[in-house]
């Protein structure tokens, strides 16, 4: 949760299809957290079961950046947004198709950013 509060509407939130493989991981997942009595509704959580500040995702991203051989200094997760669009727009994948997969309402604010 943002300090300014929740950052989706209620027009923003929407569902995704998940490959199945993503679905056991996410089960499996869940059991362990149920196993270690973290399990508190939430995908992804501390150690604890509560909330993941931002300050918690910027440091797990950079590990995993770092682990894949970069500097996690230099990324974070608005920026490999930035660049999984780029990559996209990049080749000429229909601005509409990578607008969908990133969420906009629109392929303006896709265009704009």
């Amino acid at each position: 949760m943002r300090q300014k509060g929740d950052t989706k509407t209620v027009r923003s939130r929407r569902s995704l299809k998940l490959p199945r493989r993503c679905v056991d991981a996410l089960r499996t997942l869940r059991e362990e957290q149920e196993k270690a009595g973290t399990e508190a509704g939430l995908v992804f959580c501390t150690s604890k079961g509560t909330p993941m500040s931002a300050g918690n995702v910027r440091r797990d991203v950079r590990k995993i950046i770092e682990k894949a051989g970069l500097r996690g200094t230099d990324w974070t997760p608005r920026e490999m947004r930035h660049s999984f669009v780029s990559l996209l727009s990049d080749p000429g994948a229909p601005i509409e198709d990578i607008s969908h997969l990133v969420g906009h309402r629109n392929t303006v604010v896709t265009e704009t950013v």
